[in-house]
């Protein structure tokens, strides 16, 4: 009965930034929960492997290219999904970017606007593009990758963890507004996670170290997979009485 709950079969999934780290993990296990994943990003052959995988691993899945700082990309994209499968059932928003790294007060005009379109823009013409899609669908569940720079903000990544806590406020917004309409929204809050993004900690061993020590209970980095469970719970009837919430995946950094 509880496995039940979990079952996403005949669902269809949107992942945007499926091309690899959280995002290709949050695809793979929905597939793996039964689900049609869509996986997107900027580049398309980057997805495509992706879905191969998981096609590979017997699971259904289809690529298609989606810049999440595009309004024209994201436009095609929606009415692909509308032709094709008529409704969808989970969104996940996990595309991201951050391109400067420093001093707020110098944050130059192009990494402001880029971060702004990335992180926030476009998950919030996703999430708005989602809703008459999911009410084709009877409901459905949006689920937003935000970060634990949300609560805390990182040093040297100011705008970074400004869209992160808009997208939280976002996922809030939507999940006041479409609860009664069964759309749920939530969002989930990684911390420090093996990824392309926090590659730069790890090229010094001591560096990582003293980063980890004093700030993770757990002493090490998450792994991109470790952030799956949650979405699966929150993609699925288990979570049928859950929306705007957060649930943060920090190994203890927030305590």
């Amino acid at each position: 009965m509880v496995q039940e709950k979990f079952d996403l079969s005949g669902r269809i999934a949107l992942v945007n930034g499926a091309s690899r780290g959280i995002g290709e993990a949050i695809a793979l296990g929905l597939a793996d929960a039964g689900a049609h994943v869509i996986c997107t990003s900027r580049k398309l052959e980057s997805c495509q492997k992706v879905a191969d995988k998981i096609i590979a691993n017997g699971g259904s899945a289809e690529a298609h290219i989606c810049h999440a700082g595009d309004m024209a990309s994201i436009s095609t994209l929606l009415e692909d999904i509308k032709s094709k499968h008529k409704k969808l059932d989970i969104l996940v928003n996990n595309g991201a970017t951050n391109p400067y790294y420093g001093p707020s007060a110098e944050t130059p005009e192009w990494a402001f606007d880029k971060t702004i379109d990335v992180n926030l823009k476009g998950p919030f013409y996703l999430c708005a593009g989602a809703v008459p899609l999911m009410r084709e669908a009877g409901g459905g569940s949006i689920i937003n990758v935000a970060s634990i720079n949300a609560i805390q903000p990182g040093q040297w990544q100011g705008i970074y963890s400004i869209t992160k806590a808009a997208l939280v406020s976002l996922s809030n917004s939507f999940a006041k507004e479409y609860a009664a309409e069964g759309i749920r929204c939530n969002s989930i809050l990684p911390g420090f996670t093996d990824t392309q993004m926090t590659a730069v900690f790890k090229k010094d061993k001591e560096t990582l170290d003293n980063l980890l020590k004093g700030n993770v209970p757990m002493n090490r980095m998450a792994q991109p997979d470790e952030m799956v469970g949650a979405v699966l719970y929150l993609a699925s009837d288990a979570s049928s009485y859950t929306t705007g919430s957060q649930i943060t995946i920090d190994g203890g950094y927030l305590l």
